[in-house]
């Protein structure tokens, strides 16, 4: 299952030299694979020491038990979505134009890295057990919230959205009409014969835009 570039497995340094963070970030990296390889019960803390290239009493120094450092991988993959989200400009863009971009990452995201979309999946099978957790699961996804909360206003404001949209509704919706032909590609690469590749991810992506602004359209 690949990884995003910036979990890339991190450069080893000879024994002795190699930082705390570096060894971290290993671990880390090789916690997702693992995770979003075989799911929380398949994994096996031995598989990510030898991936990471730490003994396994280091390992536990820095993340503790199993659990621990699935919630840590968990919160990880929230945090690096998050963090690209924050990155896109939405507020210098008109609200229209802010949906649009806000669909196509949401769908690069999920097509590039599939490994979220699969840890998304474990959690869900394990009914939220770890994610009901994190102490501060909801600050993480806040700032999101409060950019889409903007781009509502500001259409509103226009006369162009519905007054009766949440962020967290608005954001569900973008976020569904993304992950199905992700999620779902094998399947429907198997029964239908569709085989989604970058470019029709993207295409589905400005669909999805347009079925979202067509229902923030505000009615006259």
């Amino acid at each position: 299952m690949p990884i995003s570039s910036s979990l890339r497995p991190v450069a080893k340094k000879k024994r002795g030299v190699r930082n705390a963070d570096a060894s971290r970030a290993a671990i880390l990296h090789a916690a997702l694979d693992e995770f979003s390889s075989v799911g929380f019960d398949g994994a096996r803390i031995d598989r990510i020491a030898a991936k990471a290239g730490v003994s396994k009493p280091l390992l536990y120094d820095y993340f503790g038990d199993k659990d621990e450092l699935y919630a840590v991988a968990l919160r990880e993959a929230y945090v690096q979505i998050r963090s690209g989200e924050m990155a896109l400009d939405l507020d210098a863009l008109d609200p229209a134009t802010a949906i649009r971009e806000l669909c196509t990452f949401t769908m690069e995201h999920f097509r590039t890295n599939p490994w979220f979309i699969t840890m998304l999946n474990t959690e869900n099978l394990r009914h939220g057990a770890t994610i009901s957790k994190l102490e501060d699961r909801r600050e993480v996804q806040s700032k999101l919230l409060e950019k889409l909360g903007r781009v509502l206003e500001r259409g509103v404001a226009e006369g162009r959205f519905r007054d009766d949209v949440t962020p967290v509704t608005l954001y569900i919706y973008i976020a569904s009409l993304c992950y199905f032909p992700v999620s779902n590609r094998f399947t429907l690469a198997a029964v239908f014969g569709v085989e989604f590749t970058p470019e029709t991810l993207r295409d589905h992506a400005l669909r999805a835009a347009d079925i979202v602004l067509a229902w923030l359209e505000r009615k006259t």
